[in-house]
């Protein structure tokens, strides 16, 4: 096919820049409900499988279809798996972004796009890649449907050619992603190599970006925090799942859902061992958790942020009763309804003290996908041991995006049932149980389940004494909250232990907490090596805080505290724990524009407050 854009002749006359290697940010710009995730998702793992780590972001509307929608793919050497703030190379495939997306783009990027929109006209400091996609898909199909569906694997075969994208690794992702679909495999496959082999004819390679193999993948696995989440649900014997659909949590319970089918049957009768209840609303679907935690069963939901806020009376009535239940919020953007298909960090302080009156709630904070299957597992132990509501933040960066990680490790030590109350402990206490009393110094009492043959009592949300038996007397209460106070102590002895990185004492440390983590590590190498500032670091993993906090922030002159909301939410948990001197210390970097932070601006803006301490 002839090219009759006047750009690729222009560009071929323009020197070549110096070869990027494996180190470049690819965005697709479509439109929502186009087919494009099938295209996106099979150039992300075709590089993967040529051993380079990457990272694919996908940032959609929360309509259904119709609407913008921008996939970006991060390919890079150095490990580096954060957002990056500049895209190198743009496939500009909607009409409606199409000008506003070349013209943000740098000097020096190169844009591949539908040759009708004339897009080299806009600028001359770029290399321009027109592919006319219309009149290739119309020698591979006459249907129409199967023409929008399978339109984008063009693109994919155009960068294979011009990024050196190995095509039998375009191949194997392919059939990974659509399994035995013999069909749908042939007709996409057909479109790729017609992709290939138009830019192999037409367009002669101008950019400097390029994909070489390497071996740093070797033996990992590309998967979502959500899907990690339901393994680690799964592994941890959940035995009863209530919940409501929210974006961005509703895939962790679909997938829960389907591994419980697949692998949660009796053997000798096929029946299910677990109960799913799709409820209402949250509030109900918390209600029902609460109901099988009481009960004995390994309980939990998955939720966002406006529903953690209905959810707040019954995680009071879990705190006050003393009833475990795990309750996973994938964090987006509020309030309100907010930005419901951005991500954020702004569910902090709200999972922290839910509820009214007093009350505080172990928080675990995964950064990763490997953690989000660990901490699932953990926060069942917590949540029993601790007879309480456990709240894992995850986000919609973490939960819904795809993510590298080390292939997962088979749980071999047993569940922590916590103390339950057997005949053995009763006699030990010569009959005299109480359902609220704690014996061990550690506030956590021993509790019974229906049915265990064990002392039943009676379970209330309203005042009670340690027998359990309704009380309004200043004493029992005050008794009772001090008691609740020394097991969230006692919680700080099995919540997950910050991960603490020191470089000496003095100087600037950095607090970050989630997918932060993955901001701060290239944010750390940028500072040391253009600024020749070296920094320690402190990745939180739970609230509440242990003692690994204050000892940090104790050997450094300033600390800086990363987080993706705009009123410091952590900064503000710290300050009810922190010395007056420690949080003297403390300073704010905040990142709440919806999109996963980069490493670049927390860089300019450590940099930036750190001008006036020199």
């Amino acid at each position: 096919m002839p090219v009759t854009d006047a750009a690729v002749q222009e560009s071929a006359s323009r020197p070549r820049t110096e070869r990027i290697v494996n180190d470049f940010a690819l965005q697709v710009a479509t439109v929502n409900g186009s087919g494009s995730q099938t295209a996106n998702l099979v150039l992300l793992r075709s590089i993967f499988q040529m051993g380079v780590p990457v990272s694919g972001k996908n940032m959609f509307p929360s309509n259904i279809a119709g609407l913008p929608t921008w996939y970006t793919i991060r390919a890079s050497g150095q490990g580096y798996i954060s957002r990056k703030k500049e895209v190198d190379f743009l496939v500009a495939m909607n009409a409606e972004t199409a000008k506003e997306d070349v013209l943000t783009l740098p000097a020096g990027a190169a844009a591949l796009y539908d040759e009708p929109l004339k897009l080299n006209e806009l600028r001359k400091d770029i290399t321009f890649y027109p592919v006319p996609f219309d009149k290739i898909i119309s020698a591979i199909t006459t249907d129409a449907k199967l023409r929008r569906l399978v339109r984008n694997m063009i693109y994919d075969g155009v960068l294979s050619r011009l990024l050196s994208v190995d095509m039998g690794q375009m191949e194997k992702a392919l059939r990974k992603q659509l399994g035995k679909k013999e069909k749908a495999i042939q007709l996409n496959m057909a479109a790729l190599k017609a992709g290939y082999e138009f830019a192999e004819a037409n367009l002669p390679k101008q950019d400097p970006f390029v994909v070489e193999p390497m071996d740093k993948t070797q033996g990992m696995i590309l998967i979502e925090g959500n899907a990690a989440a339901a393994i680690g649900c799964m592994m941890a014997g959940v035995t009863f799942v209530g919940w409501y659909p929210i974006t961005p949590s509703s895939s962790l319970c679909e997938s829960l859902i389907d591994y419980l089918k697949k692998y949660r049957k009796d053997p000798a009768t096929g029946k299910a061992t677990y109960a799913v209840v799709q409820a209402e609303d949250e509030i109900a679907a918390l209600g029902m958790v609460i109901g099988a935690g009481w009960m004995g069963a390994r309980a939990m939901t998955s939720t966002a942020g406006p529903g953690v806020s209905l959810m707040a009376e019954f995680t009071g009535l879990g705190y006050y009763a003393e009833v475990p239940a795990v309750i996973f919020d994938v964090q987006r953007v509020g309030p309100s309804t907010g930005l419901p298909t951005r991500t954020a960090q702004q569910d902090v302080l709200s999972t922290a003290v839910l509820s009214h009156g007093d009350t505080k709630h172990p928080v675990l904070l995964p950064c990763s996908v490997e953690e989000c299957y660990t901490m699932a597992m953990e926060s069942f132990d917590i949540a029993e041991r601790l007879q309480t509501p456990v709240f894992v933040l995850s986000d919609l960066d973490l939960g819904m995006n795809t993510w590298m990680s080390k292939t997962f490790e088979y749980p071999t030590k047993p569940f922590d049932r916590g103390k339950r109350l057997t005949a053995e402990k009763l006699n030990e206490l010569k009959g005299d149980w109480g359902r609220y009393r704690d014996v061990d110094g550690d506030g956590i009492p021993y509790r019974t389940v229906a049915g265990d043959g064990m002392p039943a009592y009676f379970t209330r949300g309203s005042g009670h004494n340690e027998k359990g038996q309704y009380s309004e007397r200043a004493d029992d209460y005050a008794n009772n909250l001090d008691r609740l106070a020394r097991k969230f102590n006692t919680a700080r002895t099995l919540v997950p232990k910050p991960v603490v990185e020191t470089v000496g004492k003095g100087g600037v440390g950095i607090i970050a907490y989630g997918t932060t983590h993955w901001a701060i590590i290239e944010s750390r190498d940028q500072l040391k090596n253009e600024a020749k500032l070296d920094t320690s670091y402190l990745r939180l993993r739970a609230f509440p805080f242990t003692p690994e906090l204050a000892e940090f922030i104790d050997r450094h002159d300033r600390v800086y505290l990363v987080e993706q909301n705009r009123d410091a939410q952590m900064m503000a948990l710290l300050k009810m724990e922190c010395t007056v001197a420690q949080f003297a210390k403390l300073r704010s970097v905040l990142h709440y524009a919806g999109l996963p932070l980069d490493g670049r601006s927390v860089t300019t803006e450590i940099l930036k407050q750190e001008q006036g301490t020199r």
